[in-house]
């Protein structure tokens, strides 16, 4: 249903508002995650700290998407190139997770306890769906295949949350050093596949610019 030019106005800088709390939320995530990862020796918090800041760089084109909204022939080149940056982070990222996490099976190397990883993990298994559904209500009102990609990665970053928190809990609780790596290569196929299909443009089918 086409929306007018107020209430997209409004739907747009609702957008801004949300991929503005995107990007501040997922850099604290990234710097916590990463540095207590490295802390702990635990692969999949490192690669969720890293995922937080491929989050960042796709709020930041989307931003930048939602100041060039009424020139659509911008929008759509935007849309198609943000896809496929982040879609070539992803495939990146999956390469580093399966490498290390196979390391770290290798050689057994128990990862410690992180409270801290724990507390960042179980706050975005809260945060983050709710993030998702608000940006699937600004993309569906202004008709936007760039911010419906980036409300399916935020979507995403729930699913590796509850995998990673499984991993620590299991670790922390049950000593279970293996769960941590194991975590790791779980999020693996998923972060390619996501990777994959954002290369070939499948956000942009809605939009008809891919």
């Amino acid at each position: 249903m086409a929306v007018s030019a107020s209430d997209r106005s409004q739907l747009v800088q609702r957008g801004r508002a949300l991929e503005y709390f995107t990007v501040g939320y997922n850099t604290v995530e990234g710097l916590v995650s990463i540095i207590a990862g490295l802390i702990a020796r635990s692969v999949s918090l490192v690669g969720f700290g890293l995922d937080s800041f491929i989050e960042v760089t796709s709020g930041t084109a989307l931003l930048w998407r939602f100041r060039h909204d009424c020139n659509e022939a911008r929008r759509e080149a935007l849309e198609r190139i943000t896809l496929r940056i982040v879609g070539a982070c992803f495939i990146a990222l999956a390469v580093y997770i399966a490498f290390d996490s196979g390391l770290t099976l290798v050689r057994h190397e128990k990862p410690e306890r992180s409270i801290p990883g724990i507390v960042v993990a179980a706050t975005s298994v809260v945060v983050m769906p709710l993030l998702a559904r608000a940006k699937r209500r600004v993309a569906e009102g202004i008709d936007s295949a760039a911010m419906r990609a980036d409300s399916r990665q935020t979507d995403f970053c729930t699913y590796l949350s509850a995998i990673l928190l499984g991993g620590l809990l299991l670790n922390a609780l049950l000593g279970w050093w293996w769960a941590d790596p194991v975590a790791g290569v779980v999020m693996v196929p998923i972060i390619a596949k996501e990777g994959a299909d954002a290369i070939r443009g499948k956000g942009c089918e809605k939009c008809g610019c891919g």
